[in-house]
């Protein structure tokens, strides 16, 4: 929770957010578990290069989309920036990279592949990664493809996220 009450938002809407996901974790004692149903919070990254011109994916296999990597945080994650990372690790294969334990954005959405129980709504913390755009990336289970994007020419299914895109290159280049 220290890192959602420490952090400053940057706009009224993400103000708003933050105080939503600490009222959950505050009404929710397993509010960061994948069972707390029907809200729980998850943490992902996003990954730009280091001259913030490409951003690297994961075509989604259950959710057939492109998205940002991220998930579930699980017991062992000491902080949504360590969920935020292992994520990363399990879902890109990189190992070589610089994480910003800052988040960049909060954000809410349904899911409605996550529970056999209904909709569920990921509370998502999400921060952001730079990397080197080379093949050191790699196709997970959970995923079709991994791919380097260059940031104007992103999938037409990511443009929901093109946002998410111009905080994150925004921040990388400071």
């Amino acid at each position: 929770m220290r890192t959602l009450t420490g952090w400053t938002p940057p706009s009224p809407g993400q103000r708003a957010l933050r105080d939503r996901f600490v009222a959950h974790l505050d009404a929710h004692p397993d509010g960061l578990a994948k069972a707390c149903f029907p809200d729980h919070l998850t943490a992902g990254a996003i990954v730009v290069s280091p001259q913030a011109d490409a951003v690297l994916l994961n075509h989604h296999r259950k959710a057939d989309a492109w998205l940002a990597f991220g998930g579930h945080l699980e017991p062992g994650d000491a902080s949504l920036a360590d969920g935020a990372r292992r994520e990363l690790v399990e879902e890109s294969g990189l190992t070589a990279f610089a994480f910003d334990p800052e988040p960049l954005c909060l954000d809410a959405h349904a899911v409605e592949f996550c529970s056999d129980r209904g909709t569920v709504h990921h509370l998502d913390v999400r921060f952001v990664a730079v990397a080197e755009p080379d093949d050191s990336h790699a196709t997970s289970e959970e995923s079709l493809d991994v791919r380097w994007w260059p940031v104007d020419a992103l999938p037409a299914t990511f443009e929901d996220m093109y946002a998410l895109v111009e905080a994150a290159v925004a921040r990388v280049r400071g």
